[in-house]
């Protein structure tokens, strides 16, 4: 378990070194289309700031699109003892408490390292969930949390932001000026604009492989706190039972959450952030004496 979220950390730089690739393989493109090499430089500086602007704010980004909002103890002292419990037990410092007035059962940490920790809930997840249930849910986001897996996700949130914003840049950039230079070859033409059509949906597919795997993790370590694989498989198995689409959706911020937030589909399930339920449930129960 420590050795993966060892792994977890190193890859982090192979996370950023893939998306500054594309980064680099979009400024490629635009600096060929028109002769002028500074261009590349110019791209991966400012997608750089973009995505170091997007690291600092997205936490509250999320925060903001879910339409969560703040508690204290005194509002909710249920959820707010519970999480107050679990960070005492894992020695961590005490993450913000939210709550999202919405009846889809569901939860989702953020922010750039437990320092500055956000753990939210919904309401439909503390009507539906007992308190051994909410426990083993909340662990599993105060797991995120200790593994970093907030930072990683702060940090492909932005890049993928910006790597989306750039080849919509950089698409008109081809197409809409007239600055592109005639004598262009029209191969390596062809193949930037390729490039930049596939830039996002590359970053977005390295995003859901890096979310699904973290999910596993969440659920193995939020057990190793709690000594109770049975209580996240019957806490999941109520998502499956009880789980609706959220009121407030964002494709951007489906990652964070436990379930996925968003309405069913086949492209929802084909790009889907989080690996089936079932499958979690299976991983836990199979594994509950390892635990």
């Amino acid at each position: 378990m420590y050795n993966a979220i060892a792994t977890n950390k190193r890859n982090t730089v192979i996370i950023m070194a893939v998306f500054i690739g594309i980064v680099g393989a979009i400024g490629w493109a635009v600096s060929y289309a028109y002769g002028n090499r500074s261009i590349a430089g110019w791209v991966i500086g400012v997608a750089f700031i973009y995505a170091l602007i997007q690291y600092f704010i997205a936490s509250k980004l999320a925060v903001a699109v879910s339409g969560a909002h703040e508690i204290e103890k005194k509002d909710n002292p249920r959820l707010y003892r519970i999480v107050e419990n679990l960070t005492i037990a894992t020695g961590m410092p005490m993450p913000k408490v939210y709550i999202m007035d919405d009846p889809a059962p569901n939860a989702f940490a953020t922010g750039r390292d437990p320092q500055h920790a956000i753990v939210a809930a919904t309401t439909g997840i503390l009507e539906v969930m007992d308190d051994r249930e909410l426990e083993a849910v909340m662990a599993h986001e105060i797991s995120h949390v200790r593994n970093y897996d907030i930072r990683v996700s702060m940090i492909a949130f932005g890049l993928v932001s910006a790597i989306g914003l750039l080849s919509d840049i950089a698409f008109r950039m081809f197409f809409f000026s007239d600055r592109r230079e005639n004598n262009a070859n029209p191969i390596v033409l062809v193949v930037g604009v390729i490039l930049i059509i596939l830039a996002p949906i590359i970053a977005a597919i390295v995003q859901l492989a890096i979310s699904r795997q973290r999910e596993y993790l969440a659920d193995a370590s939020g057990v190793l706190v709690t000594r109770d694989s049975e209580g996240l498989a019957s806490a999941l198995e109520k998502l499956e039972q009880y789980g609706r689409p959220m009121q407030r959706q964002n494709t951007s911020t489906a990652h964070l959450f436990l379930n996925n937030p968003l309405k069913p589909g086949f492209f929802s399930k084909l790009f889907s952030t989080h690996p089936p339920l079932e499958e979690r449930i299976a991983r836990l129960r199979q594994n509950a004496n390892k635990f």
